[in-house]
């Protein structure tokens, strides 16, 4: 195997990790990204005024949604049974825009870092094709982990920079 790639092996072929041998542990993972905007776009979208509905509500759905399908989304993911998705998503004057969170739990044989971050991908997304009519100039950014916990690799949190 790659040093540091686990899904490429020796020849450099890409393949799924057997995790049939590894011990189930409770696993969470968190991750944000944003999505910045026009601030009449944010008070369009807060006031609720969106032309497709309940942008915010569509946009945590969705995240949740694609936090279940990312094994049909990502070719070497597995497919697991998640015990909680949690996506949150709130407003930044600063940025202006929104900010989503999303953590993911279960208690399995890998990580839900994927899910986490494909939950984060998806509602940003989201909520860029519910307000495209108002702002085609929206940008999606800042999608990372947060903390990671369980596994053989132990835990991790992001630490930041300054």
């Amino acid at each position: 195997m790659t040093a540091g790639l686990t899904h490429i092996d020796a020849s450099g072929e890409a393949h799924m990790v057997d995790v049939g041998d590894k011990n189930e542990t409770v696993r969470v993972a968190t991750a944000e990204g944003h999505v910045r905007m026009a601030p009449a776009t944010l008070d369009l979208i807060l006031a609720g005024n969106a032309k497709k509905g309940d942008v915010i509500g569509t946009a945590r759905l969705a995240g949740i949604m694609a936090a279940k399908r990312t094994a049909d989304l990502i070719p070497l993911c597995h497919p697991l049974m998640l015990s909680k998705v949690s996506v949150e998503i709130s407003e930044n004057q600063a940025l202006p825009g929104l900010v989503v969170r999303a953590t993911v739990k279960l208690t399995g044989k890998t990580g839900v870092e994927m899910e986490a971050l494909t939950a984060v991908s998806v509602a940003c997304l989201t909520i860029y094709d519910m307000a495209k009519a108002a702002d085609k100039a929206m940008e999606i950014g800042g999608i990372r982990l947060l903390e990671k916990t369980g596994g053989k690799s132990g835990p991790y949190r992001l630490e930041e920079a300054g």
